[in-house]
């Protein structure tokens, strides 16, 4: 694969009044350099800098070692060979040219350190080293950046992950505007990084001078699901917080026509206005939602059927065999009773939150322990639950009503006052069936009746007015009985059917969002239907089905492994973030690198201004590189509401 590197003069005057701006282009860390291709400058073509950014360590040892170039001197534009090392992850030249006399933590104009550079493309390994050998993890440059910010502006949550747990870097630290790294994260739209964040307990309602809130920054650029992730989290204060202007969250979508942010937020609120508060007497009685009102229903039908059907003096007496099936209804329903009350009551597959105790928490504990967390060094950071403060199971959600995660959590029943998950969809099928099978016995057994009354006259009108008379019970329960009987029914079918192909009714509505329902092509796959033989045994033996994957074996010796071929890595960027060939720029000369394209055209970089206020985000999709670190961070600092992003 090839790389270039071009310095080309866009006449941009730094802060010193140099000239020119740098662009480099490169392959992925640890690819092979190629061809280098250099104008405007032959001298660059042989120099530690650009063996250091492509890792060409023979080159590296020759330019030391033979021609007496050294390694902890700045470039031209003020940047140092280990920064460059650092940006493309190049760890066998990072660790040379530390060994040879590089300073770890040598900052440049901007007061960045190779770590801060590290942190723009998720260079872990190179991050590892130099932290290793003595990098400071709370370095700040002149705008008061740490490298946790750098690693939330460019949704870099693998990095973020990395020096959080296990170098206890801080995720929650204001720079001099008082923006944290959510605040980045929230205004790049970086949904997983805000995951992240949260998970961490950094401080949603955190204000920066501006007086904006994550959700403020994450509104005005119209990222929905960065708002989606900060409300589900969040709290009904978070929605009514004002800006120094005076407008809340809905307020500024709205003023920059994100219509669809605007309603959520709207909507949002409104819900939460709604809700009753938990511990209010009448928060206390709504949590017992629908289950009492059904149980009592239940209740009352069976004893208008008991009286009026079975031992009603105005109808003929049953026979043994009709007395058993009468009967039989009765017992159903009562059975249907106890499943509905174990249904309500039961756990239905929580998953045990994290809850630290602050006293028994050593100072230095880091907050997560990577060992114990395979799931995130995939990258799979959609299963942390911000907050149950989890890792939940894959196929686990979290319940807005009930405010937990739930195993394979089917959907919230407000009829049973409870979640339907792995532990309790059991009883509630069987509730569906007893009560299904009820209806349909005491319904037939109540039509026979009065369809076998000797006194009811033979027109039809004359016996719909005898049987509204004299059989009002009967009428009424038949009634009843008929409009919830396919309600149920339907419902029991549809339960029935997930059982049989081992999915949720969650997972039913959501095929198209959740990753491991695709196969090939994007085209719905359930990796954990194992045949309707299988599932449904599985399920009525077992009270449950296990979340383990079929595998398919593919005949095919080039495929190998057919359908299990999809594996996510840990350096995966979420949110905006893609590739970029232009050159950032600002007024104080910044300078914008980016190693992740092969631009084969030496100027198709363009200067923008790195100013985000009120006035400037009615397009989402303009920024997707913030600016400074000598790579963009940092830049158009000015007194209107900036974020120095762009």
């Amino acid at each position: 694969m090839s790389s270039e590197i071009e310095v080309v003069d866009d006449g941009v005057q730094s802060r010193d009044g140099e000239s020119s701006a740098l662009v480099v282009n490169s392959a992925a860390p640890g690819a092979d350099s190629g061809d280098v291709n250099v104008s405007g400058d032959d001298s660059l073509r042989n120099d530690v800098y650009t063996a250091a950014a492509y890792g060409d360590l023979e080159k590296l040892q020759r330019l030391v070692e033979c021609e007496g170039c050294s390694v902890s001197e700045p470039d031209g534009l003020g940047y140092y060979a280990l920064q460059w090392a650092a940006l493309n992850n190049r760890t066998a030249a990072a660790q040379y040219i530390i060994e040879h006399g590089g300073e770890i933590n040598a900052t440049d104009h901007t007061g960045q350190t190779a770590l801060h550079w590290s942190a723009v493309r998720g260079a872990i390994q190179a991050a590892e080293l130099l932290l290793q050998e003595g990098a400071k993890v709370n370095a700040v440059d002149m705008y008061g950046y740490q490298t946790t910010h750098v690693a939330a502006q460019y949704g870099q949550t693998a990095f973020l992950y990395h020096i959080v747990s296990k170098w206890n870097a801080d995720p929650d630290i204001p720079d001099n505007d008082g923006r944290s790294p959510l605040h980045w994260a929230a205004y790049k739209g970086f949904a997983d990084s805000i995951r992240l964040l949260l998970f961490l307990d950094a401080h949603r309602a955190r204000q920066d001078k501006e007086g904006c809130t994550p959700l403020h920054w994450a509104a005005i650029r119209g990222n929905l699901e960065a708002c989606t992730v900060l409300v589900q989290a969040g709290k009904k204060e978070d929605l009514i917080i004002t800006d120094n202007t005076g407008l809340t969250p809905a307020q500024l979508a709205s003023d920059k026509n994100h219509r669809h942010v605007a309603f959520f937020l709207g909507n949002a609120r409104r819900l939460l206005d709604k809700r009753c508060d938990g511990n209010s007497r009448l928060g206390k009685i709504s949590k017992l939602g629908l289950a009492p009102f059904l149980w009592c229903m239940i209740f009352m039908l069976l004893v208008t059927y008991t009286h009026s059907v079975i031992i009603a003096s105005n109808l003929p007496k049953l026979t043994a065999g009709s007395g058993f099936i009468a009967w039989l209804g009765v017992f159903l329903a009562s059975a249907g009773l106890v499943m509905l009350y174990r249904c309500s009551s039961k756990d239905p597959g929580y998953v045990q939150m994290n809850v630290n105790d602050p006293q028994n928490m050593k100072d230095d504990a880091p907050l997560l322990t990577i060992e114990n967390n395979a799931v995130l060094l995939a990258g799979n950071w959609s299963q942390l639950c911000a907050t149950c403060k989890i890792v939940r199971p894959l196929r686990a959600k979290h319940c807005s009503t009930c405010d937990r995660c739930v195993e394979q959590f089917d959907h919230h029943c407000p009829w049973v006052s409870n979640c339907i998950g792995k532990k309790n969809k059991w009883e509630f099928f069987i509730f569906l069936a007893l009560e299904v099978s009820a209806m349909l016995i005491t319904g037939a057994v109540a039509l026979s009746r009065i369809l076998s009354d000797p006194l009811a006259p033979s027109t039809f009108g004359a016996w719909i007015s005898h049987v509204a008379t004299i059989h009002a019970g009967v009428m009424s329960f038949l009634i009843v009985d008929f409009f919830l009987f396919f309600g149920v029914a339907v419902l029991t079918v549809v339960q029935a059917s997930q059982i049989s192909r081992n999915i949720t009714t969650n997972e039913m509505a959501n095929a198209m969002r959740y990753s491991y329902l695709k196969g090939p092509g994007d085209r719905f796959r359930n990796p954990y239907d194992h045949g309707i033989r299988k599932n449904c045994s599985d399920f009525l033996i077992n009270g449950y089905n296990e979340d383990v994957q079929y595998i398919e074996q593919s005949s095919s010796d080039a495929e190998g492994i057919g359908m299990m071929h999809l594996q996510r890595t840990a350096n995966l960027q979420n949110g905006d973030a893609h590739s970029h060939s232009s050159n950032h720029t600002s007024g104080c000369g910044h300078v914008a690198i980016n190693m992740n394209t092969q631009a084969t055209n030496a100027h198709q970089g363009h200067v923008h201004s790195s100013h985000c206020n009120h006035n400037n985000h009615g397009n989402p999709e303009t920024g997707n590189v913030p600016l400074g670190l000598g790579l963009g961070l940092g830049l158009g600092r000015n007194t209107s509401r900036s974020v120095t992003a762009s």
